[in-house]
């Protein structure tokens, strides 16, 4: 444990797992680092109730005063970065990763995965059951609606909405 950390998880291969200051874990939340990965939370973050933080042999960086709330699951295949202040709501999704499926005549688990990544900026707000797929960079300040699939990137200072997420306005 490192500074005032608040854990009640299930850590599994923690030399690869680094909390920052004052990080807050809640009960039952699952955070697992496999060989070759890497899991970094920075000072101040809290990780909600029944959350699933896993790399996948990957990294996942989550940066400074940052909440993901309760029943989250965040993987880090190819790779994932939030930012520092954001704000994600229930059931958030992310999955930086996909399988490829252009053969028809072959099974999908045999034809390979994309690893391209995610990226979520500083300041951005996820709403309730948002779904973020492989290759999203979400920019810094945007707010992204309740139940969005983001499928592609959203500008900075962007609202995002619906199933593609698409840019609905801009905050000034």
């Amino acid at each position: 444990m490192h500074g005032n950390i608040v854990l009640a998880a299930k850590v599994v291969g923690i030399a690869r797992i680094v909390f920052g200051r004052g990080v807050y874990i809640s009960e039952n939340v699952r955070i697992v680092s496999e060989k070759g990965g890497g899991i970094s939370i920075g000072d101040g973050s809290k990780i909600g109730t029944f959350s699933i933080i896993e790399d996948r042999g990957g990294f996942i960086k989550i940066g400074k005063n940052t909440a993901i709330n309760s029943f989250s699951v965040l993987y880090g295949h190819g790779g994932l970065t939030i930012g520092d202040n954001v704000i994600a709501a229930t059931h958030l999704i992310i999955v930086p990763s996909g399988h490829n499926f252009e053969d028809s005549d072959r099974p999908i688990l045999e034809q390979g995965e994309t690893k391209l990544g995610v990226t979520i900026q500083d300041n951005v707000w996820i709403g309730a059951r948002v779904t973020v797929l492989d290759g999203v960079t979400i920019g810094e300040g945007s707010v992204i609606g309740a139940g969005a699939v983001v499928t592609k990137d959203v500008p900075p200072m962007s609202v995002a909405v619906g199933i593609p997420a698409r840019v609905v306005k801009q905050r000034s």
